[in-house]
């Protein structure tokens, strides 16, 4: 078992972050295979062609014997800072990555599990192997992560949000509860039970950094090395959403009693959600978002309630067995 030792001192300073490399790293494992959780309804079939054109025209596959599954270089998945880091922010920092430290990173990867293939070899012992890697990471990322990437950080900053809800209202205890199965808080500690690695982690008065992903599922991860703080990874709550093949809420019955757009946002809240992140999510202005979930919450099928700074809106009972309905 994994524990974490946090006092006073480790909450006042643990934070969460999102990471845009990360979650491209863990799409990239998954689909070569390295990791077995499934993808969302026709994403592999979607995402499938422009994958394979990505390892015959780009570097890609020097970024995929990097890999294993549980293992990669830190550079190429750098360790995120704020809520609000963008891609940019992450290849920038990849880009800026001293040579020397990604030669002893790949060094490192390749120990553990060796490349034969001679056209990855020369671009990993290359002198620009950090600008090469870089090239065909924002090439992957714009062709596989790119078009979903507002609907996805959506999703995982709905779940800053609820967590920061029961932080502000009941403290860490609350805020960790049902972040996972496998986690429990207690005795001064954040223990993951199931790891593999049996240790003890002091924090040293630095606090944990705590990152929702969409596509980790369905376990949990952790980060112990150096450059990264020390870091848990766990699935975000309303991925189940992404996962669950449901025919599209713009057609049927719902919409023909709703309108299309309302239809849409009564089944997006399965989850509460503030109207920033249902216009993100569903690429919608925040003005018509706002006056939809109007409409919606004077018929009776929507409440809110504050959380921290933001309104989140969610569905009612009535809400519940409407949307249930599907748009048959």
């Amino acid at each position: 078992m994994l524990r974490f030792a946090v006092g006073t001192e480790e909450l006042l300073h643990s934070r969460f972050a999102i990471s845009p490399l990360l979650e491209l790293d863990f799409l990239l494992r998954t689909l070569s295979g390295r990791r077995r959780p499934r993808l969302p309804a026709g994403w592999a079939e979607r995402l499938a062609p422009a994958y394979r054109q990505l390892r015959r025209d780009t570097d890609l596959d020097a970024v995929l014997a990097l890999q294993s599954r549980f293992y990669g270089p830190e550079f190429i998945a750098p360790p995120p800072r704020t809520l609000a880091q963008t891609v940019a922010d992450d290849l920038l920092t990849v880009r800026a990555t001293p040579l020397a430290q990604a030669r002893r990173e790949i060094a490192r990867c390749l120990d553990r599990r060796p490349a034969t293939d001679q056209r990855v070899l020369a671009v990993l012992h290359g002198d620009d192997v950090v600008d090469r890697i870089a090239d065909a990471l924002t090439r992957a990322w714009r062709e596989l992560l790119a078009a979903d990437w507002l609907h996805l950080r959506a999703i995982c900053e709905r779940d800053v949000v609820h967590r920061a809800g029961r932080l502000g209202g009941a403290g860490w205890a609350a805020a960790l509860d049902d972040l996972h199965p496998q986690l429990r808080w207690g005795d001064g500690a954040i223990e993951l039970r199931g790891s593999p690695q049996n240790q003890t982690v002091t924090l040293h008065g630095e606090g944990l950094l705590l990152i929702p992903s969409v596509f980790l599922g369905p376990g949990v991860a952790a980060h112990l090395e150096d450059p990264w703080p020390k870091t848990l990874i766990y699935p975000a709550r309303g991925t189940a959403a992404l996962w669950a093949a449901r025919p599209p809420a713009e057609s049927g019955a719902l919409a023909d009693l709703l309108g299309r757009t309302r239809a849409r946002l009564l089944v997006a809240l399965a989850e509460p959600a503030s109207t920033t992140h249902l216009a993100r999510s569903l690429g919608l202005a925040t003005g018509a978002v706002g006056d939809h979930l109007t409409i919606l919450r004077r018929a009776g099928l929507l409440d809110k309630a504050r959380s921290g700074r933001s309104i989140l809106y969610r569905r009612t009972p009535l809400g519940d067995a409407l949307a249930a309905t599907g748009p048959a």
